[in-house]
């Protein structure tokens, strides 16, 4: 098991099987020592565990918990890509939309549960730049969707 894995271990976490695309292209493309990973939602043992808007259907603290599972199955997109999690040398560029009831504003709130989770798993490495926007509808109704580009060693 890698480092990274037995970090997530210790906070009661585990990486999902990978999903399967919804539609017409691939979890993750590679290019030099990037690797984009598609835009990622809450699914959990083949299901969307959260779907609706936050601030009217969900919490702000179920935002959060919709944005690490989102984050989790990035992380399982790019270990089926790299191999192992620790060759990950940083964690780039984040990118969440959040599926907002019409006056809610917390957006960067909500994604700080992707945030939070890449920073104490990555350490430093998983410090990066980050966009948090507002979506008046998400695919199957999710609740957050997550994208992500991840500098890797070879």
């Amino acid at each position: 098991m890698s480092q990274v894995e037995s970090r997530l271990h210790s906070i009661g976490l585990k990486l999902p099987e990978p999903a399967k695309p919804l539609a017409a292209y691939v979890p993750t493309v590679r290019t030099g020592n990037l690797v984009f990973i598609s835009g990622q939602g809450p699914k959990l043992e083949g299901k969307m565990a959260y779907v609706g808007r936050v601030g009217s259907d969900l919490t702000l603290e179920e935002g959060k918990k919709a944005a690490e599972l989102c984050a989790l199955n990035a992380l399982a997109a790019l270990k089926a890509e790299i191999g192992d999690l620790d060759k990950v040398k940083r964690v780039v560029k984040v990118l969440g939309w959040v599926n907002s009831a019409p006056d809610f504003t917390d957006q960067p709130l909500v994604m700080n549960g992707a945030s939070e989770l890449l920073e104490k798993i990555f350490g430093e490495k998983g410090k990066h730049a980050r966009s948090a926007v507002s979506a008046h509808v998400l695919p199957a109704n999710i609740t957050v969707e997550v994208e992500m580009i991840v500098e890797v060693e070879d």
